[in-house]
């Protein structure tokens, strides 16, 4: 799977198709998943052309790699999900390729919170 300019997280991007914005900065966009999977669920994407977290690993800079960190732990605050303000915690879910059933060929990480989540995977 290579990088589509056409996706739907570069849309969101470039303003083309809107989103609920809980967190901007200059290379990371956080905002709502239009399907839910739990009481809370974000996506958090950077503003890069990235399509796993193996192309952002490799060839995003260093400062790219950092806000995208923090944004994870500055929305999972704000959302009050986060052990160091009260609550209960958070999933972090990534995808990379076909065997994870990536659907989207940009780079976004699910966080979700909000419930037990149960085991990690299915069997």
């Amino acid at each position: 799977m290579s990088y589509d300019d056409q996706n739907i997280f570069a849309k969101i991007i470039s303003g083309e198709i809107p989103c609920d914005k809980l967190h901007e900065s200059e290379f990371t966009i956080v905002f709502e998943d239009i399907r839910p999977q739990a009481p809370s669920h974000i996506l958090i994407i950077p503003r890069g052309k990235y399509k796993d977290i193996n192309d952002f690993s490799k060839k995003a800079s260093d400062e790219e790699i950092i806000d995208f960190n923090r944004s994870i732990a500055v929305v999972a605050d704000k959302l009050g999900v986060s052990e160091e303000v009260g609550g209960n915690g958070y999933r972090l879910i990534t995808n990379a390729g076909k065997d994870s059933h990536q659907e989207v060929p940009h780079l976004h990480f699910h966080l979700v919170a909000g419930k037990p989540l149960g085991p990690l995977l299915v069997k």
